[in-house]
């Protein structure tokens, strides 16, 4: 199906895709030019899909859950203990598990699309969508580090506890380049840079099988099963590497508001 999608080989080179060509035609007439992409659709798409699920996993709140209350308590549970809990304390983590499961589950399915054949546009492949989410937890963990200790949280943020103050000059610099520069940049461009990468091999070796099939020596029409091969498993890692990247990003949150809640005793 990628294959298909992409512009045929017109000689005897095989000419590689490139990032304007990463993405099937947009569902929508008008595309992005008009203010409305494809992936705009999707990120809409997948906000109604994970609340019309939650909503009806936790419609009957049996005691004896049925599967699909099952399905929904199991995902809560896990980003509630395997990663809010567990990352930010027993004591106060209660109170961002909504932020950390909204960003697990909203992350998981808009990089999921990348592996459902029509669809294949994992959306964060387009680097506005991480540097929003990016941004949208940077503010929430300088917000709570000033709202826990006031003003007083950039030092504690920038001057690390126990060292001699003729180094200090060089450290503090690298501290705020490194909390309150670096940070979010990495934050952002770690999820788009995978979802993107992952996206481009796929279509390559889509069009790497379509060059060698379209070939007269028989011993590369031969070789295109073994990039199919090599096709399939990379795809099955692009999708595991989907998973991750949405718990990477969610755990990285719980650790940036973990250390601006308790700034004071790293």
């Amino acid at each position: 199906m990628i294959a298909l999608a992409l512009p045929a080989q017109d000689s005897g080179t095989f000419t590689p895709p490139g990032i304007d060509q990463m993405h099937l035609p947009a569902i929508l007439p008008w595309g992005a030019s008009d203010g409305f992409s494809k992936q705009m659709l999707l990120v809409i798409l997948s906000v109604v899909l994970i609340a019309t699920f939650f909503i009806l996993a936790a419609r009957k709140q049996q005691l004896v859950p049925g599967k699909l209350q099952f399905a929904g308590e199991m995902a809560y549970g896990f980003v509630r203990n395997s990663i809010a809990k567990d990352i930010i304390g027993g004591r106060d983590f209660m109170k961002f598990v909504p932020l950390l499961f909204s960003l697990f589950f909203f992350i998981l399915v808009n990089n999921i699309y990348g592996a459902i054949p029509v669809i294949q546009l994992p959306s964060f492949s387009h680097v506005g969508g991480a540097y929003v989410l990016a941004a949208v937890v940077y503010v929430t963990w300088i917000g709570i580090g000033i709202k826990k200790n006031g003003l007083k949280y950039f030092k504690l943020a920038t001057v690390p506890s126990g060292v001699p103050w003729y180094i200090l000059p060089i450290v503090v610099p690298i501290e705020i380049i490194s909390n309150f520069m670096v940070r979010p940049v990495t934050h952002s461009l770690r999820l788009f840079a995978t979802m993107m990468a992952g996206h481009l091999i796929v279509m390559i070796a889509g069009s790497g099988i379509e060059f060698l099939v379209m070939q007269e020596n028989v011993l590369l029409k031969g070789a295109s099963v073994l990039v199919l091969a090599g096709s399939i498993a990379m795809y099955m890692l692009e999708a595991l590497i989907m998973v991750l990247q949405a718990y990477v990003f969610t755990l990285l949150t719980a650790i940036y508001i973990e250390g601006a809640l308790h700034a004071d005793s790293h």
